[in-house]
């Protein structure tokens, strides 16, 4: 059984009299879309949201509803974005990190924020541009970072369900950008958009002329 995410760090940190940040992505492998992150920070003492874990094993209605109770407790949470375009100039790596940091900027603006720890989801990340620790599966076992985790995916999820009304015929409203059969058929029949990554097989089989 998948572990659940704790408040161990927070308190770690609180302990410190620090708060902690925590920062998890969205969207690094689809074919299509942006990369998105979340930074999210709860307060001093908070108690765990019930139900709240990494969001990949979530579905979309308690997803969604967990991403509300969220907006609702957190001190100050923040969304960032890096478009497909970014992706493709600046490679998904770097990307990600600008997506971060606009995230953990947002959310340090919307505070302001006493002194604070930041916490990223997966490996350290120097284009994140801020301090920061790092851990492994971080949205499974942190309680800001799986909350961070869920803001994300709920945002990034929506962005592309509306997407797919104005670019019809690559099942973006059920696969949200990743490869699936049904998105391959469409690139197949239609061809790529403009929010496809061009860099990325097998979109760069594609001569664009956009």
């Amino acid at each position: 059984m998948a572990p659940r995410p704790t408040l161990t760090r927070e308190r770690a940190a609180w302990a410190d009299q620090l708060l902690l940040l925590g920062v998890d992505e969205v969207g690094r492998g689809p074919l299509a879309g942006p990369v998105v992150a979340a930074a999210v920070v709860f307060p001093l003492g908070c108690a765990a949201l019930r139900g709240l874990r990494d969001s990949k094993l979530l579905p979309r209605a308690m997803r969604e509803k967990l991403a509300a109770r969220v907006l609702t407790r957190a001190l100050a949470f923040g969304v960032g974005a890096a478009s497909s375009r970014e992706i493709d100039r600046l490679n998904i790596r770097v990307a990600t990190a600008l997506a971060m940091r606009r995230a953990i900027a947002r959310a340090i603006r919307r505070g302001p924020l006493p002194a604070h720890r930041i916490l990223i989801d997966g490996l350290p990340l120097p284009e994140v541009g801020y301090a920061h620790d790092a851990l492994v599966d971080g949205d499974a076992l942190c309680h800001s970072v799986a909350a961070a985790g869920v803001l994300a995916k709920t945002v990034r999820d929506l962005l592309m369900r509306r997407l797919a009304r104005r670019y019809p015929g690559y099942g973006w409203e059920t696969n949200v950008g990743y490869g699936t059969p049904d998105h391959h058929a469409g690139l197949l029949e239609r061809g790529p958009t403009c929010h496809h990554r061009r860099t990325f097989a097998p979109i760069a089989q594609f001569t664009f002329s956009l």
